[in-house]
């Protein structure tokens, strides 16, 4: 936030479980904002908001409660749409805001702020953006003045956007594009956008407004790829096919990204026109300074590394440790296998064998194949298995083990090397520990982030070698703890 704000005295969020709402929900909570959420499953929210924060349950398309919701509340965030409801969203959305702006009337609220789509006045506007101007018209005409932004795609790790690009260009690097690939937009990165979202509580409405805002670049979706492919070292081969249909096109992306086919046939048909900026009123108004594509890329990326870090990858996974399908489970473009294996022993003397990997103590099983890997890694320029390790027994952030570097250590917890081999991606090996009963649960987790085909290609050549030598792995670390207390 760029802009020094005084909260109001309370705040209503919507949307608070969707991907701008989250971001929002956080940023208020870390200004100071009192807030209350509006969702129709509380039991999912309540344990992602902060203590101060208030979740409860209401329905934006059955209207009852929704007044007692919005009593006492200054602003109210509309942050929801049906993009994803495989019925008629223009009437549920209609519906929607005709619900809320009337229940924002009577409940007094001062501000409505709407996050809205970015488009010019041509005729033949997709069904979503015509909805998403309709949900601003109906939320104007209740009374309580509408602060309205209108964005275009969003750029932020974890975006539907995002993750489209970076799927695409990671699993295609010979792209048959078709013409909306070449249209004009003005992307904004998801931190200028709660920026601008947080300033809209704060400034003077005397009565609705509508800013349009945006990034610092106009590109096309080309130019996105083009720029997300260069920061990856990816390269990217686009042949233009001006055939096909937005109908095709979004059965293509759900083959080959994680957007469902519905979602992806509304998106497209969201961006078959320009979406640009064309009344610069919002850089007057609002202190944001909005960055351009290749720092929104970059900032996603880096985001998208420390949320990955932090995350833990056991909850998806079943307790038995097993994959759900061959060849490991996907999360993004990142491919993760993961193990458990229960140990009699104190989680302090689990994490001892564990700590002490590589160098001359080797990896517990399949030494001959470790080696072997390094030596290929030599061979291609890397720094193979001649490092070893200074310390035979204890690690510390940023020491070098063979080729693996120490990314994190929680000292009986936790251990996370990251790859510093020659592999067509990047490449982490985590081990964690949990006290279980009179015994420890070692979770042993190898994680994959491929560059293009070839990092795809590489995973799923070694993926049964990897299946034997981990296990073995796991074992040995378990033979050695048994070994060393008997």
């Amino acid at each position: 936030m760029t802009r020094p704000l005084e909260a109001p005295p309370l705040v209503l969020l919507t949307g608070a479980t969707g991907y701008v709402g989250g971001r929002l929900l956080k940023a208020l909570e870390q200004h100071g904002f009192p807030v209350r959420c509006l969702a129709r499953r509380p039991e999912f929210l309540q344990a992602k908001v902060g203590p101060a924060t208030q979740v409860v349950a209401g329905d934006l398309l059955a209207s009852e409660g929704l007044v007692q919701a919005l009593a006492g509340v200054h602003t109210a965030y509309y942050l929801v749409h049906s993009m994803g409801s495989a019925g008629a969203f223009e009437t549920e959305d209609r519906q929607a805001a005709l619900n809320f702006g009337e229940a924002a009337r009577l409940a007094g609220v001062q501000r409505i702020i709407y996050l809205g789509g970015l488009s010019g006045e041509e005729a033949g506007l997709s069904r979503h953006l015509r909805s998403r101007r309709e949900v601003g018209e109906v939320l104007r005409r209740c009374g309580v003045p509408v602060l309205e932004l209108r964005a275009s795609i969003v750029l932020g790790s974890g975006s539907l956007s995002y993750e489209l690009i970076r799927a695409l260009v990671e699993r295609l690097p010979l792209m048959i594009t078709p013409r909306w690939v070449s249209v004009l937009c003005q992307p904004i990165a998801i931190e200028d956008l709660v920026d601008y979202l947080m300033e809209a509580a704060a400034i003077p409405l005397p009565a609705s407004e509508v800013f349009e805002i945006g990034g610092a670049d106009q590109v096309t979706y080309g130019d996105i790829m083009r720029t997300y492919a260069g920061q990856r070292g990816i390269r990217l081969w686009m042949l233009p096919v001006p055939l096909l249909t937005p109908y095709l096109s979004s059965l293509w992306l759900g083959l080959v990204t994680p957007v469902y086919a519905r979602v992806g046939r509304k998106l497209i048909d969201s961006i078959r026109h320009p979406t640009l900026v064309r009344d610069a009123r919002a850089l007057t108004a609002f202190s944001v300074r909005p960055m351009g594509v290749a720092a929104a890329i970059r900032r996603a990326t880096d985001l998208e590394d420390q949320t990955f870090a932090t995350t833990r990858w056991s909850d998806p996974l079943s307790s038995a440790g097993q994959v759900p399908s061959w060849g490991g489970v996907r999360f993004g473009t990142r491919l993760v296998d993961s193990r458990t294996l229960r140990v009699d022993a104190a989680p302090a003397d689990a994490f001892t064998a564990i700590e002490r990997i590589g160098g001359r103590t080797g990896y517990y099983a399949w030494n001959s194949l470790w080696r072997m890997r390094g030596f290929l890694d030599l061979l291609a320029g890397g720094v193979g298995m001649r490092r070893g390790r200074n310390d035979p027994e204890r690690l510390k952030a940023g020491d070098a083990v063979d080729f693996w570097r120490v990314e994190r250590v929680e000292p009986d917890r936790l251990l996370r090397l990251a790859a510093e081999m020659k592999v067509p991606g990047r490449a982490w090996l985590e081990f964690e520990v949990t006290a279980e009963g009179t015994g420890s649960r070692l979770r042993q987790t190898a994680i994959f982030d491929p560059v293009g085909f070839w990092g795809q290609a590489y995973w799923y050549v070694l993926y049964p070698i990897h299946q034997v030598v981990f296990a073995g792995m796991l074992r040995g670390i378990a033979n050695r703890m048994r070994a060393g207390s008997a």
